[in-house]
């Protein structure tokens, strides 16, 4: 019997498919693998990939083992000319749309133009910043603006002890740390119990992913 997904947002192969999305570029996923996958093209890998070409691989999204959108996003650190960071986040963002799941969001110094797309396209499905390492005060923002948060291991204890359970993730991302630790050191932050807190974040995540049986 699989256990509850947990971790949202993982670059590693997880030792238990049922408890991880693991997140990846077009060219490293294969429909015929296990798990579940978020698919994504990530605003630092765009210089290569001329925008003619970025349609190949649509119609991944709609595998029942795709439950998200992403990474993609915008970086004004990244060496990536920020006007195509946009042009490619616009196509995915329309393909979240046009399949109904969840955008995994990369942020960086780029909170102002996030909020004004979110404004523009005023999506039906949710849009989640991974890997929210900031301040209450923009934790506050992003809420108000209908965002979900993702956090990993490193954060900001008073921005999550302020985030919602019901707009909030644990991830691991890149690190080693157990997802199991995560949610214990969070449900400790947000003075919940282990199993109330665990119990309300995964009735979260099965909403927004829409999680149905894992393939074999």
């Amino acid at each position: 019997m699989c256990m509850p997904l947990l971790d949202i947002h993982t670059h590693h192969i997880p030792k238990d498919p049922c408890q991880a999305i693991r997140s990846c570029r077009p060219e490293e996923f294969s429909p015929a693998a296990k798990g579940y996958f978020s698919i994504g093209l990530h605003p630092w890998f765009l210089a290569d990939k001329p925008i003619k070409d970025a349609d190949w691989w649509k119609e991944f999204i709609f595998l029942p083992q795709v439950l998200a959108v992403g990474e993609a996003g915008l970086d004004k650190v990244a060496d990536t000319p920020f006007p195509l960071q946009q042009e490619f986040l616009i196509r995915q963002i329309a393909w979240a749309e046009e399949s109904g799941k969840p955008l995994i969001l990369h942020a960086v110094r780029a909170t102002a133009e996030l909020i004004a797309l979110k404004r523009e396209y005023n999506p039906s499905v949710p849009w989640i910043i991974h890997g929210f390492r900031g301040k209450r005060e923009l934790a506050r923002e992003y809420i108000r603006h209908g965002f979900c948060l993702s956090f990993g291991e490193k954060y900001q204890e008073e921005a999550l002890r302020d985030v919602p359970v019901e707009r909030m993730f644990l991830e691991t991302d890149e690190s080693s740390e157990d997802i199991h630790e995560l949610y214990r050191r969070a449900a400790q932050i947000k003075k919940m119990s282990v199993a109330d807190f665990v119990g309300n974040v995964t009735r979260n995540i099965n909403s927004v992913f829409k999680i149905t049986t894992i393939h074999d």
